[in-house]
């Protein structure tokens, strides 16, 4: 009964290491801001606005040698170029991602606006381990 009981806590143990040794990293998401597109009158963005939608993601793309901003960070939708982080919100987002920090963009609102500083809003997100 004592081997039994040894064999069975055994195979226990080596279950619950293994358990611990597979379990995953859980990421949350932090907001880091909310921006609106700044440059969209002048890129791909008004020939694309009725494809764009809520939710959509974006790809945020360092400009380190732009010559206008040297945090310029460009904003593009599934490979087209929309615009650029405002250059008054682009400090951070160029920081964190000159350190190679995981940043994640959304559209979060699209507005038939004249101004085409309203017409899209989005938001960046850093990835948080816990």
């Amino acid at each position: 009964m004592k081997l039994l009981l040894s064999l069975v806590l055994a195979a226990l143990f080596a279950v619950t290491a293994t358990a611990r040794a597979q379990e995953t990293r859980v990421t949350a998401k932090i907001l880091l801001q909310e921006s609106p597109l700044a440059g969209f009158q002048f890129h791909e963005g008004k020939q694309l606005w009725h494809e764009l939608r809520v939710g959509d993601a974006l790809q945020l793309v360092r400009e380190a040698d732009n010559l206008h901003d040297a945090r310029a960070v460009r904003v593009e939708w599934r490979g087209h170029f929309l615009g650029y982080v405002p250059r008054a919100d682009n400090e951070a987002v160029a920081r964190l991602l000159d350190s190679g920090t995981r940043l994640e963009a959304r559209i979060v609102r699209l507005r038939e606006k004249r101004n085409p500083w309203q017409r899209v809003l989005f938001e960046v997100y850093v990835d948080s381990l816990r």
